[in-house]
């Protein structure tokens, strides 16, 4: 099982979450959060010609555990719906799982998912 965490603009989390589900992967979670990377912000000019660098923007951080034969399927999925073409558009980071246990049931690893 792997991890999948996307880092992505916060206006393409429906468009992300929608297109996940339409392929059968609903289960999800979502941190708002703040970072920088090649961007490294942006510059806003004010009215008296002064300016505002804010260099932490706002991005939205979706997990979800997937079958690891599913990865690959789930990064397009991911890219296709939260690619805008320009900088900023985000990351994917895939990592290991060892276990997953469903609190619910007890159920584990793949049968959990």
């Amino acid at each position: 099982m792997k991890k999948v965490e996307a880092i992505i603009r916060p206006e393409r989390v429906i468009a992300v979450k929608d297109a996940l589900a339409d392929a059968g992967f609903v289960g999800l979670n979502t941190v708002s959060l703040t970072g920088r990377g090649a961007q490294k912000g942006i510059v806003h000019q004010g009215r008296g010609g002064g300016s505002l660098t804010i260099d932490m923007l706002p991005k939205t951080k979706m997990e979800l555990v997937v079958r690891d034969e599913n990865v690959e399927k789930v990064c397009d999925i991911i890219i296709e719906a939260a690619r805008t073409g320009e900088i900023g558009d985000g990351k994917i980071f895939i990592s290991n799982i060892e276990q997953v246990i469903r609190v619910r049931t007890g159920e584990k690893g793949e049968d959990s998912l």
